[in-house]
């Protein structure tokens, strides 16, 4: 096994002493290790070991997914919905890499094409209007059809389209539906709609949904896994469907998702 070491330094601020301690404990068991500072460190990788925040895993998730490496979560941020592991388990954790007693989870994804490039994402899709200058508008009109037929104009702030894992983040704060992970679904959420009739609504994992943007002197912004991909004007399609990679989670095995769900909320609301 080759395991690679992903931190976020904001979080491990002792990293120049803590790594290559975690480095110590994983040859110990005869595991090759190295720590990882850019995707291209990630080729030859088996495992990869993000400690971190959900913004960390979020960051590699992709890269990790094309090149069918596991993640194993620990989480060093605030929520630590994508972490299997707090940070006080991290010896936990190392022991199961070391053991191979862990089971693995795969999460679906989300293809985004936009003008012919194709992002993937295990979150969501966000589409705001634009705050800035000239390009300033109060709200934005998108058409959202899937599978050809007409789902809705939007009048409003934006739209989010989220995996199931995804429907747990901002989705859920602009009031949208919690799907479980294992559901082959996806979800649609409008952001501050300007109608009583526009509601989120959940698709099959099967179908395409296109959206479209068309206004001269208007822009929006396009955010991928809370990474902005650009501010589009004018004319714009924008291509959403299930990616054919997978991101794979290392799990105990042990935590069930809706006592997880009962217990991040909990944190959350506190």
């Amino acid at each position: 096994m080759n395991v690679g070491i992903y931190f976020n330094k904001k979080y491990l601020p002792d990293y120049a002493e803590f790594v290559p301690r975690l480095k110590d404990k994983l040859s110990a068991c005869g595991i090759e290790c190295s720590a990882v500072m850019s995707s291209q460190e990630l080729d030859g990788k088996n495992v990869l070991l993000v400690l971190g925040g959900d913004g960390t895993i979020l960051t590699v998730a992709a890269e990790c997914a094309r090149r069918g490496i596991k993640i194993m979560g620990i989480n060093y941020g605030h929520m630590g919905f994508l972490a299997e592991f707090e940070q006080e388990k991290l010896d936990e954790a190392v022991e199961l890499l070391c053991c191979g007693g862990y089971s693995t989870e795969k999460r679906m994804m989300l293809d985004i094409e936009i003008n012919g490039k194709v992002y993937t994402a295990l979150n969501d899709l966000v589409i705001h209007r634009s705050i800035y200058a000239n390009k300033f508008s109060n709200t934005i009109n998108l058409m959202a059809t899937i599978d050809g037929s007409l789902v809705d104009n939007y009048l409003a702030d934006g739209i989010i389209v989220s995996t199931p894992t995804g429907s747990t983040a901002y989705s859920l704060s602009a009031g949208g539906s919690i799907l479980t992970p294992g559901i082959n679904a996806f979800i649609l959420t409008p952001l501050c709609a300007h109608s009583l009739h526009s509601r989120p609504i959940v698709f099959p994992g099967g179908s395409q949904l296109t959206l479209y943007f068309n206004k001269e002197n208007a822009a929006v912004n396009v955010c991928i896994d809370g990474i902005s991909v650009g501010e589009y004007e004018g004319f714009l399609e924008i291509k959403v469907s299930r990616s054919r990679y997978y991101t794979e989670f290392i799990t105990s095995g042990k935590i069930n998702f809706f006592d997880k769900l009962l217990s991040k909320l909990s944190k959350w609301s506190r």
